[in-house]
């Protein structure tokens, strides 16, 4: 009886504990980032003697994060919009016809999770369709990247779906595209917010896409602001310091939100079944 009191104890234990470890680099960041520049050089996780948040105003107006911060917006908001429509019909078509060309087509794309970026390639193709240095190029970039995980993970929730209720669409005249967005989408509503989260997150700190194909630093996202901020204010620690925190605050505040709808749209997904 001890020892399943016990073991059940020691891994909640361990797990809270691991988590904390976690959060001590943003922590250690967000404190530095209210230090002054003597204060922060130590990059310890000692208290401000006063809190300077005139250097969020600073890092805003030397960084130009706000534009960065729209432009980041645009690319992750586009790229995952995109990502979700076509992940989801593909999943979708692949789950509902399990021909052998569709599965054929469902394994040759979700190669591309294990299959490194060809740069060189890309480079001659968004040359060639005159992408290159384009908002446009950037959101079809990173939406095509995040395409094969998405399918992946669409794919098996899709074969949770009950057939019945695409059969009852049919005789009710559905068409297939309605029958998709009206009755099959929202049951994968939690599988989709979750999706939608990972693909923002991961469009919106990427930097090797930018940095190879955005020469205007008008385009430029809030992952290149930071690394162009870095390379200038580089020796003040604060300044770099809340230039980070703002950068992943949004990713952060997305996380959040988007975790409540997983919660609610699973629990109301478990009440109507």
């Amino acid at each position: 009886m001890t020892n399943r009191v016990l073991l059940p104890t020691l891994r909640n234990a361990f797990a809270w504990i691991l988590s904390a470890m976690m959060f001590i680099p943003l922590l250690l960041v967000a404190v530095n980032s209210l230090k002054t520049k003597a204060e922060a050089n130590g990059m310890n996780m000692s208290l401000p003697k006063a809190f300077q948040w005139s250097n969020y105003s600073i890092v805003v107006e030397e960084g130009k994060l706000i534009q960065s911060f729209f432009n980041s917006l645009l690319y992750a908001c586009g790229a995952t919009v995109g990502s979700i429509l076509l992940a989801s019909l593909a999943a979708y078509v692949f789950s509902r016809n399990r021909t052998r060309l569709n599965k054929a087509m469902y394994f040759y794309l979700i190669m591309g999770i294990a299959m490194p970026t060809n740069f060189v390639t890309l480079m001659k193709v968004m040359q060639w369709t005159h992408l290159i240095n384009t908002q446009t190029g950037i959101i079809l970039m990173l939406a095509a990247s995040s395409i094969p995980f998405s399918v992946f993970l669409i794919y098996g929730f899709v074969g949770g779906v009950p057939r019945e209720l695409d059969e009852a669409g049919i005789v009710d005249g559905c068409s297939p595209v309605r029958l998709f967005v009206s009755i099959v989408m929202p049951m994968l509503t939690p599988v989709l917010v979750t999706v939608a989260i990972l693909n923002f997150m991961g469009s919106w700190s990427d930097f090797i896409h930018p940095l190879y194909f955005l020469n205007n630093s008008d385009k430029w996202p809030m992952t290149l602001a930071v690394y162009n901020f870095f390379g200038r204010f580089q020796v003040n620690w604060n300044l770099v310091s809340a230039d980070i925190v703002l950068t992943t605050l949004p990713v952060i505040v997305i996380y959040l939100l988007g975790q409540r709808f997983i919660i609610s749209g699973m629990t109301a997904g478990s009440v109507k079944g």
